[in-house]
C-alpha cells in the first residue's frame, strides 16, 4: 500500500508533464515561420539538386561460369584430393572467377581500350551532361608519366576551327591540330561528329588512367548471388545507360580473352615443347633407318629365314611393349630435363605428354594457374614484391613436388622396361642356329622400331595440341548480356524530397531546442523557480520605448499594470507601517534597478503616499541622470561633511508631488566605508519619520557587497532578474544569500519580460493593448489552451 502514490501526486506529475508538453509545443508553433522558410529552402535545394544531378542507370549482366566443383566428375575428385593437401582448403572456381573480374588490371585494359579517362560534356541551360559520342575527339598522342586532371573547355569557332581554353591557356587550333598541354602532354583533336557541334560550351576532363580506374571499380559490383549455382552478377552504376553497357561489354570481352590466353599459353608450351622433340626423334630416326638400310646393303639381306620369321613374330609383342616403355621413359627424362632448366622455371608445363595421373595432374593444374597468375601480377608490381615472393615460393614447392612424381613414375617405367628387356632376351635365346647376321638385323630394327613408335607418339602428341587449342572456350559464358534499366536508380526523386522535407523540419527543432540548449540566461519562469527557492513577486514586461516614466506618462499599459501588481505583493511583506524600506539589487548591472525604482516609486506615490527614492550606487549611479536631478548634493555630502543636513540633499521630483530622491553626491573614493559611516542609521531613523515609503537603489550584489551593508536596514528585498540577461548561474547567488539568511524578506521580480518567450501571462492579459491573437496559429493555441 505504502508504494501507491496518492492522488495528488499522480495529478502534480501529469500536471508537469502536459506543462511541458505545452511549452515543447509552443514553441514549436510560434516559430511556425521558422519552419515554413526552412521546409520552401530545403526542397529548393532538393529540387536544384535532382535538376543538376546527372542520372545514374544500373546496367546488369550474368555469367555461367563452369564450375568443375559442382560437376561431380574426376576432376571433382581431383578437387577432393587437393583438400586433402591443406585444411585451410581453396576457393571454387565460381569465387576465383569473381576475384579476377573485380582486379584492376583487367579494368584498367578497359579503360585504355575505350579512352574511358578523357571524358566530354555538354552544358546546356545552366546544366552539364556527359556525352557518349562527343562532336569532336581527343587523341593522346604521348602523355605524360602522371597525367593530371584538366578540364578543357571547347567553343566552336568555325567549321573546322575550335577554341580551347584551360585555366592556363587559351588557344584557336584547326581539327586535326596537335598541341602541348602541361601536366597532359601532347594531345590532338579530331573531327567526329562535327556536323553536330553547335554554339554550346564543351567540356573535356582529361584524367590519369590510375584515377579513373579506381571510380569505375568503385562503381562496379561482382557477386555471387546464390552459392548453389555458378552463375556472376555483374552490375555497373553509370550515368550513361548505352556507355555504361559497352563499359560491360569490354570488361566481359577483356575477361573472356584473358581467360583463353592463360589456356592457349598452356598449350603453345606443350606444342612447342614436342616440335623441338620431333625435329630432333626424326632426325635420330633417319639416322636409324638409313644404318638399317646400309646393313642390309652391306650383307646383301634381301629376306629373313624361317627362323628370323619366327623370332620376330614371338618377340613382336614384347617389342612393342618395349618400344612404349622406352617412349614413356624418353618423354619423362625429357620433361625432368625441362623442368630443372632454370630459365623454363617461370614457364607453364606441358602437361599433356605425361601419362594420366590424378595427382599429377591436380600439381600441373596448380602449377600453371600460379604461372599464369605470376605473369598477370608482374603487370603491376615488381620481381621484389612480396606477393611476387609468395608466388615464387609455392612454385618452388610444387616444382619440387612434380619432379619427385616424375621420377618415381621414371622409376617404373625403367623397371617394365627392364623387366620387357629380360623378358625379350630370354624369347631371343631359346632360337638357336639363327645367322648372326639377322640377329644383328633384328636389332636394329627393335630400335627402328622404338623410334619409330616415340615419333608417332610425339606426332599424336601434337595433333592433339593443336586440336585441343582450337577447341579451348572460356571458363564462363555470358548468359544474360549487359543491360541497363529503364528508370535510373539515382537521384530518386521522391527520396530526395522526402529527405528534404524531413531536414526542413528538423532544422528549426534543432534551432529552437540548439538555442534553448546553448543559451545561459535566464528565459522562462520555470528556471527561475527550478534554479532557486526565492519567491517570484513580480514580473515587468519588455518596454519597447526610451520612456523611463511608465508609470507617470502611460498609466493605462501593461508595464503600468504590472507595478500595480508588484505594488499589491509588496503589502505582504511590507506587514506594519514602521517597515518601509525596500532595497533593490541584482546580479550585475543593467538589469534595470534604476528603471523598476522609479516606476515602483510612482506606482506608491500614486497612492498618497510619500515616496524616497535613494540613490546608494556610489560606484555607478543612474537614477538621477534617468530623472534629470542634479548630483552635485548628495548621500555622499552628508556622510561626509557633518554641516550637510537630511533636508539639505532632500530634493523633489517632478514626475509626482509625492516623490522626492536623494542622489548618490560626488562619487566617493571609499563607496563601501561611505555606506558605513556612523551618520547614516541616524540618516535612515529620520527619513522614516518623514516618509511612507523608502526606495534604496543599491548596486549589484553579485559584483560587490554594498547592497549587503544595506540590507540591515531593508524591510523588503527585490533581488532584480533581466530575461536574456541574468545568466542562470547568476542565480545561485540570490539562492545562497536566501538560505544563510543574509538578507530577509527577499523577493525576485523578474524584468524586460518578452510574453512569447517567457511562456505565459500574468493573469490579466494584456490590458489596454489590441488582441493579436487573430491569426490561425494563435486561435489553434488560444483553442487547446496551450499558451
Amino acid at each position: 500500500m505504502n508504494n501507491i502514490p496518492d492522488k495528488n501526486t499522480v495529478k502534480n506529475v501529469e500536471e508537469v508533464e502536459s506543462i511541458n508538453l505545452k511549452d515543447i509545443f509552443g514553441k514549436l508553433i510560434e516559430k511556425w515561420p521558422w519552419f515554413l522558410i526552412s521546409i520552401f529552402i530545403c526542397l529548393a535545394v532538393a529540387f536544384t539538386y535532382i535538376l543538376y544531378t546527372p542520372p545514374t542507370f544500373q546496367i546488369n549482366a550474368k555469367l555461367l561460369v563452369n564450375d568443375d566443383e559442382k560437376g561431380g566428375s574426376i576432376a571433382k575428385q581431383a578437387g577432393a584430393l587437393m583438400d586433402l593437401g591443406g585444411l585451410m582448403g581453396s576457393k571454387n572456381s565460381v569465387d576465383n572467377e569473381v576475384e579476377i573480374l573485380k582486379t584492376r588490371f583487367l579494368m584498367e585494359q578497359v579503360v585504355r581500350q575505350m579512352q574511358l579517362n578523357i571524358i566530354y560534356t555538354k552544358k546546356s541551360n545552366l546544366i552539364s551532361r556527359e556525352l557518349y559520342h562527343a562532336p569532336f575527339k581527343f587523341n593522346i598522342l604521348k602523355g605524360v608519366d602522371t597525367i593530371k586532371t584538366t578540364l578543357f573547355e571547347v567553343q566552336k569557332v568555325s567549321n573546322n576551327k575550335i577554341k580551347i581554353s584551360t585555366p592556363n591557356f587559351e588557344k584557336e587550333i584547326s581539327l586535326g591540330e596537335s598541341l602541348s598541354v602541361n601536366g597532359v602532354g601532347i594531345i590532338q583533336v579530331e573531327a567526329n561528329q562535327i556536323e553536330k557541334l553547335d554554339n554550346a560550351e564543351y567540356y573535356v576532363v582529361v584524367k590519369s588512367i590510375d584515377s579513373r580506374v579506381a571510380e569505375l571499380m568503385s562503381q562496379l559490383a561482382v557477386n555471387v548471388s546464390n552459392k548453389q549455382v555458378s552463375i556472376i552478377d555483374l552490375v555497373l552504376s553509370y550515368s550513361l545507360p548505352n556507355k555504361g553497357e559497352d563499359i560491360l561489354n569490354t570488361l566481359i570481352n577483356k575477361y573472356t580473352e584473358a581467360n583463353l590466353s592463360d589456356k592457349n599459353a598452356i598449350a603453345d608450351s606443350t606444342y612447342k615443347f614436342i616440335k623441338e622433340r620431333l625435329n630432333k626423334i626424326a632426325s635420330e630416326l633417319g639416322d636409324v633407318e638409313n644404318k638399317v638400310e646400309s646393313f642390309k646393303q652391306q650383307n646383301q639381306l634381301a629376306d629373313m629365314s624361317e627362323q628370323g620369321r619366327l623370332l620376330v613374330k614371338n618377340t613382336g609383342e614384347f617389342s612393342t611393349e618395349l618400344a612404349k616403355a622406352e617412349t614413356q621413359v624418353t618423354v619423362l627424362n625429357d620433361l625432368e630435363k625441362y623442368l630443372k632448366d632454370y630459365e623454363k622455371n617461370k614457364r607453364v608445363f606441358p602437361s599433356s605428354l605425361m601419362p594420366q595421373d590424378l595427382v599429377f595432374s591436380n600439381l600441373m593444374s596448380q602449377y600453371n594457374a600460379l604461372l599464369v597468375e605470376r605473369e598477370r601480377q608482374l603487370l603491376s608490381v615488381t620481381e621484389e614484391s612480396p606477393f611476387i615472393q609468395n608466388i615464387d615460393r609455392q612454385i618452388q614447392g610444387l616444382r619440387n613436388d612434380i619432379l619427385s612424381n616424375i621420377q618415381s613414375t621414371k622409376n617404373s617405367y625403367i623397371l617394365t622396361r627392364n623387366k620387357l628387356k629380360s623378358q625379350l632376351s630370354s624369347a631371343e635365346g631359346q632360337i638357336s642356329g639363327v645367322p648372326q647376321i639377322e640377329k644383328n638385323y633384328l636389332k636394329l630394327a627393335r630400335n627402328q622400331q622404338i623410334k619409330q613408335e616415340l615419333y608417332i607418339f610425339l606426332m599424336q602428341k601434337a595433333e592433339e595440341t593443336a586440336i585441343s587449342k582450337t577447341s579451348n572456350i572460356s571458363v564462363a559464358k555470358t548468359i544474360d548480356p549487359p543491360k541497363a534499366n529503364v528508370k535510373p536508380i539515382s537521384p530518386r526523386k521522391s527520396i530526395i524530397y522526402l529527405i528534404g522535407l524531413i531536414i526542413g523540419i528538423l532544422l528549426p527543432m534543432i534551432a529552437i531546442f540548439g538555442q534553448d540548449l546553448l543559451n545561459t540566461s535566464i528565459r522562462t519562469k520555470d528556471q527561475i523557480v527550478g534554479l532557486t527557492q526565492v519567491p517570484v513577486i513580480g514580473e515587468i514586461s519588455h518596454n519597447s520605448s526610451s520612456d523611463n516614466l511608465i508609470v507617470a506618462n502611460q498609466g493605462r499599459s501593461a508595464i503600468s499594470e504590472q507595478f500595480r501588481a508588484l505594488r499589491t505583493n509588496l503589502s505582504f511583506y511590507l506587514k506594519t507601517k514602521q517597515e518601509k524600506i525596500i532595497l533593490l539589487t541584482s546580479s550585475m548591472s543593467g538589469e534595470g534597478k534604476s528603471f523598476t525604482a522609479i516606476n515602483l516609486g510612482n506606482i506608491l506615490a500614486l497612492t498618497g503616499k510619500k515616496v524616497l527614492l535613494m540613490e546608494l550606487d556610489l560606484r555607478k549611479p543612474g537614477l538621477s541622470a534617468k530623472l534629470e536631478v542634479a548630483n552635485n548634493m548628495g548621500f555622499s555630502n552628508y556622510t561626509i561633511n557633518s554641516d550637510v543636513k537630511v533636508y539639505d540633499i532632500i530634493q523633489p521630483l517632478s514626475i509626482n508631488k509625492n516623490m522626492f530622491i536623494i542622489s548618490s553626491g560626488p562619487l566617493p573614493p571609499n563607496p563601501a566605508e561611505t555606506l558605513m559611516n556612523e551618520r547614516v542609521p541616524q540618516l535612515i531613523e529620520d527619513l522614516k519619520k518623514e516618509f511612507d515609503y523608502i526606495i534604496m537603489d543599491a548596486p549589484p550584489v553579485g559584483i560587490i557587497t554594498d547592497a549587503q551593508l544595506l540590507s540591515v536596514y531593508a524591510d523588503a528585498i527585490l533581488y532584480l532578474v533581466r530575461q536574456k540577461v541574468t545568466q542562470k548561474d547568476q542565480l545561485k547567488i540570490v539562492e545562497e544569500l536566501y538560505r544563510s539568511n543574509k538578507m530577509k524578506n527577499l523577493g525576485i521580480v523578474v524584468n524586460d519580460i518578452i510574453n512569447k518567450d517567457y511562456g505565459y501571462g500574468y493573469g490579466y492579459g494584456t490590458y489596454g493593448q489590441q488582441e493579436n491573437d487573430s491569426n490561425i496559429f494563435g486561435k489553434i493555441l488560444n483553442k487547446f489552451k496551450i499558451r
